[in-house]
Order: structure tokens, then C-alpha cells, then sequence
């Protein structure tokens, strides 16, 4: 694959990631922003410190700010994610622009938010000890690239099992041995739980499945927009063909 090829699909990928951001941002406004406010009226109810300013108000947070985030981050993992599909299209397997793209997506979002949010979940922005943000980001970040790290693994050694014991076989086994490591290094790592007590746990639930819900749509968006694109770059004939009509004799 040449530099033209991947900067078009880098394009694309940017691309796809600023339209999947779209449907994104509708589901975290209509389903997160309620437990977040349900977390910022706790906070206030049990703040000991009162007439602080604020410096930017609710409604330009949960507004402009939620789709300024939520549009530059689809914009950002859209490119990397486009990178990493360059990366994987035809060495995991002979499978066409499409599945490639579904594929690249689907370990994404298993790889880089649902198994280290198993380990660390999310809170709400007003939740929590400001004092141990610095530490808790790392420890995430930390269980994003070790799960990053092992699911690679998990691919080659997949592949090298293959040959003698065949793919099915050979899928299994990669998998047990990443869920196993994954696992061991949940296990090892320190906990980051730092809600407060008496936080309401039905909120706290809300906001999670809100956050899982938003990275579903984010992702499963990207993998179908990206991997239209990428077929006409890489399939062009391809994919106009089977969009021509065959004629009726």
C-alpha cells in the first residue's frame, strides 16, 4: 500500500470518524447528560465550599462543550483508526475492504474502551477526588495499552497456530490465552474506584451504560461509513459494478 493510498484512507478515516461522532453526540445529549446532572447536584448537596464562580456554565457544557469534545475525539480515533485498518487489511485474514473496516472497528471498541473499562468504569465528571485524577488516567491509559498490546498478541499467536491446528482451533486458543492475560493484569493492577459514598447507584449505572451506549454508536458508525469509503478507494471497480443493474434480457 502506498503513501497515496494511505493518506487517502487517513483522509477518509477522519473523514468517517466526524460522521460517526454525529449520532454520538445525539445519544451522550439525550441519554448522559441526566445522570450527569444527577452527579453535579450530588457534588453541590455535599460541597463544603459555596459561592465559587463558574467559570463555564451548564448549558454551554452540556451544548457546544459535549459537541466540541465528542466531534474532535470522532475526528481523532477516526484517523488512528484508519491507520491501524491500513495495518490489519490482509494480515488477519483475506477479508475485503467492508469486513476489514468492521473488524478494525469491533476491536476497537472491545480493546480500547470495553475491556479496560471492565477494570476501571467510567464516572461522571463531577464524581470523584479531584486529587487522584492524574493517578487514575494513568492507570487507564496504562490498562488501554496493555489490552492494546495482549489482543495483538492474541492475533499472532492465532496465526501462528493456525497452520497446525486450523482456525478455529487456533481462534480459541488465542482468545483463551488474551482473556487469561487480560485477567492476570486486571488482577495486578491497583483499583481506581473512587466514588464517593452514598453516591446514588442507580445514576452511577445510567452513566455507564450511557458512556458503553455512546462508544457503541461511535464505533459502529465508523466501521460502516469507513469501510464504504475505503472499498472505493481500494475496490473502486468493484464497487461501482455491483451498484450498476445487471439488464434484463
Amino acid at each position: 500500500m502506498n503513501s497515496a493510498i494511505v493518506r487517502a484512507l487517513l483522509v477518509r478515516g477522519m473523514l468517517a470518524g466526524l460522521g460517526a461522532a454525529l449520532p454520538a453526540l445525539v445519544f451522550a445529549y439525550l441519554v448522559g447528560e441526566g445522570p450527569v446532572d444527577a452527579a453535579i447536584a450530588f457534588e453541590s448537596a455535599n460541597s463544603h465550599e459555596h459561592g465559587g464562580e463558574e467559570l463555564v456554565s451548564r448549558t454551554v457544557q452540556s451544548t457546544a462543550g459535549l459537541a466540541t469534545g465528542v466531534l474532535v475525539f470522532g475526528v481523532a480515533i477516526g484517523g488512528i483508526a484508519a491507520l491501524a485498518f491500513c495495518f490489519a487489511l490482509g494480515r488477519v485474514g483475506r477479508f475485503s475492504a467492508r469486513a476489514t473496516a468492521a473488524l478494525t472497528a469491533l476491536a476497537a471498541f472491545l480493546l480500547v474502551y470495553l475491556v479496560p473499562m471492565l477494570k476501571y468504569p467510567a464516572n461522571p465528571p463531577a464524581v470523584g477526588n479531584p486529587d487522584t485524577i492524574g493517578k487514575r488516567t494513568t492507570l487507564f491509559f496504562l490498562m488501554i495499552a496493555l489490552t492494546v498490546l495482549l489482543g495483538i498478541a492474541a492475533v499472532l499467536l492465532g496465526r501462528r497456530l493456525a497452520p497446525r491446528w486450523g482456525n478455529w482451533y487456533a481462534s480459541v486458543a488465542a482468545g483463551a490465552a488474551f482473556v487469561a492475560a487480560v485477567t492476570v493484569a486486571a488482577v495486578i493492577l491497583p483499583s481506581g474506584e473512587n466514588t464517593p459514598h452514598g453516591f446514588p447507584a442507580n445514576d452511577l449505572w445510567e452513566f455507564r451504560l450511557a458512556s458503553i451506549g455512546m462508544q457503541a454508536v461511535l464505533w459502529a458508525g465508523f466501521g460502516l461509513l469507513f469501510g464504504h469509503l475505503a472499498e472505493r478507494v481500494l475496490e473502486p471497480r468493484t464497487a461501482t459494478v455491483s451498484r450498476v443493474p445487471t439488464p434484463v434480457a
